[in-house]
Order: C-alpha cells, then sequence, then structure tokens
C-alpha cells in the first residue's frame, strides 16, 4: 500500500442543499498533492437534500460516472437523455465536445447519496455519449464485481480510458480477494462500512492507493461495507 487518503482530510464544500467531500482538488478545494490519481481526477461524495441538486451546467473531455448509495438522482442532458440513478446502477455520461445537464434528487422527502467520479478520457474531442446499467444485488455481494471498462466486457458500462472499475458489498466477517495484472496501479474507495487492508483500518469514506499493484489484494470486512476499486493504467 502506498499511501491512505483520510475521510476526513478530504474537502468539503457546504451549501444549504448540499454536502460535498472531495477526495481530490475540485472547484474552491485545492490541493496541489492530491490532484487526482493517474487518469482518475474526481472523487466526489454528494449528499443532497430532497428535491434540490445541481442546475443545468456543461462539460467537456471528461468521463463522468455516477454511483447512487443511497436515495434516487435524476438526470437530464442535452442529448435528451433523461432517466433516474438508483443504487446498484452506474451512469456515464461522456462529456467530449461538449454536453450540458443536470442533476436533482429525484424524492420530495428523502436525501439522495452518491459517489460522482470523473476519469481523463484517452483523447479529446469524443462524441458526447451516455449508458446507463442496472447491476443485480447478487452480483455485488460477496465478490468484486465488474461495473465499468475500456471494452465494455462482461455487461460492464463501456468508459473511454483504460480503467477497470469493480464494485462489492461485503458482509461482517468476510472478504474479497483481487489479482491485478503486473504493471497496474489500484485506488480502493470504501463507500460504506469498516474494511481492512493489508492489517489498515479503513472506514467510509477512506481509500487507499498502490502505485504499483500488489500480486493480489485481500479486503475483510468488520462490519457492512460497499468499496469500488479502480484498476487503472500505471498512475504516474
Amino acid at each position: 500500500m502506498n499511501a491512505i487518503r483520510s475521510a476526513a482530510e478530504r474537502g468539503q464544500s457546504q451549501m444549504g442543499w448540499l454536502d460535498s467531500r472531495h477526495t481530490f482538488s475540485f472547484s474552491n478545494y485545492y490541493d496541489p498533492a492530491h490532484m487526482g490519481f493517474g487518469t482518475l481526477r474526481v472523487i466526489n461524495e454528494d449528499r443532497v437534500k430532497p428535491a434540490k441538486g445541481f442546475g443545468t451546467h456543461s462539460h467537456r473531455d471528461m468521463e463522468i460516472l455516477s454511483w447512487v448509495l443511497d436515495g434516487a438522482l435524476e438526470h437530464k442532458d442535452s442529448m435528451g437523455t433523461h432517466g433516474v440513478i438508483r443504487p446498484g446502477e452506474l451512469q456515464r455520461m461522456s462529456a467530449g465536445t461538449g454536453v450540458t445537464h443536470s442533476e436533482f434528487n429525484a424524492s420530495a422527502v428523502e436525501p439522495v447519496h452518491f459517489l460522482q467520479i470523473w476519469l481523463l478520457p484517452e483523447r479529446e474531442g469524443l462524441a458526447p455519449s451516455y449508458e446507463q446499467r442496472a447491476f443485480a444485488p447478487v452480483d455485488l455481494e460477496g465478490r468484486l464485481h465488474l461495473i465499468a471498462s475500456h471494452d465494455g466486457r462482461d455487461g460492464s458500462v463501456k468508459v473511454h480510458q483504460d480503467v477497470n472499475l469493480f464494485a462489492g458489498r461485503i458482509s461482517p466477517n468476510a472478504g474479497v480477494s483481487f489479482r491485478p495484472d503486473a504493471g497496474r496501479s489500484l485506488w480502493l474507495h470504501v463507500a460504506k462500512g469498516h474494511v481492512q487492508v493489508d492489517g489498515r483500518d479503513l472506514q467510509a469514506g477512506d481509500a487507499a492507493s498502490w502505485i504499483a499493484a500488489p500480486e493480489a489484494l485481500a479486503i475483510r470486512a468488520i462490519a457492512p461495507s460497499e468499496v469500488l476499486l479502480f484498476d487503472l493504467a500505471p498512475a504516474q
């Protein structure tokens, strides 16, 4: 393990309707020591109050993934896409040459809690595109399940970058393992719960990174947990 990024050390943006925690520099939070990890540029943990959200705004040349932990997130964009994302569903929006979109809590009574992830694309000037896919609970329980990849294999969402993104839900006293290919980098984000990795405790919001991936990675849950594992091209 090369480093731990503690949840408590992340940047924070708070408004009346939004509580956002920034793993990497974002918006008004700037930390030159945390500008990203390889092609992984943003992990924002957002909590949005009922019926509130992000009004129409624009992006370009970025792969944007949204993963809902609790609640429901409504999405509209200039490509004509309109949908709702719920736990177990991954949304990918390739901003490419430019797209506008909005994101709102789809509920008038319940908050929504989600992760928004940005990846640098493999090249600029891609045509904007959208994909959303649901993963069955049985596929996520007790394993690391591929939810996004460069080639969209095995039913994963396709992203325009050399990355494999895995999601897993782990019961207490159970564990999952992962064997990366040689020469890869890893970023592990604990979305919920409490896990142990390499003898270190990681709580919700914590992350661990490996510039040079180990031969094998073992993750053991202390409490009901949900994790995201990014298998990336070598980070510099």
